[in-house]
């Protein structure tokens, strides 16, 4: 019993791993398993699936099985499958995202030269939210990647066009680069 039961657990985590359906002969060889000894088995599991409490089931498609969602739970999946991704941005997120609206199209160099750290990170993150875009490469040495800004951009910030961004202060501007000015040297003990 307790080798029927180690060999249920392995096929559930097959299963649910693929998130499809998967052969019968496949599934066999994998748990070097006869067919029909893993037949009776998967179907031991149907029934047990079939319990009132549970929300999956095992179903078989033309000789595979696969592991579903039960009818009877989709309106519950649907509410939280359709609810959008809360997704916060870092202060290095903002910044580097601030860089790259204001100074398009730009290359991760030219983004790492204004923050004065590596921007990998921040950049790969700002693409996968889809605010930020390959935009094509510079014709120079080495053909540096340029970014901008995508349409979501636009739309999570309210605006329809990058020309609708607030101005940069020019005072502020000055301020902010005499400060940073000040840090370098301060860190490098070299004055400015």
């Amino acid at each position: 019993m307790e080798d029927k039961n180690r060999i249920k657990g392995i096929i559930e985590a097959i299963l649910f791993t693929m998130g499809e359906s998967v052969a019968l002969s496949r599934l066999a060889e994998a748990l070097s398993v006869e067919e029909g000894t893993l037949k009776e088995i998967l179907e031991e599991m149907k029934v047990e699936y079939a319990s009132k409490n549970r929300g999956i089931c095992l179903i078989e498609l033309d000789g595979a099985y696969q592991i579903c969602t039960k009818i009877e739970t989709y309106e519950y999946v649907k509410k939280l499958v359709s609810q959008p991704k809360k997704r916060s941005l870092t202060d290095v997120m903002l910044e580097t995202l601030s860089i790259i609206a204001y100074k398009q199209p730009v290359t991760k160099q030219e983004i790492e030269a204004i923050r004065g750290v590596k921007s990998d990170f921040a950049v790969n993150k700002l693409m996968e939210y889809k605010l930020v875009k390959e935009l094509g490469r510079l014709d120079t040495i080495g053909h540096p990647i340029v970014f901008g800004t995508t349409e979501e951009f636009l739309r999570c910030f309210g605006v329809s066009s990058i020309e609708e961004l607030p101005d940069i202060d020019e005072v502020k501007k000055q301020n902010f680069f005499e400060e940073a000015m000040e840090e370098v040297s301060t860190s490098l003990d070299v004055p400015v």
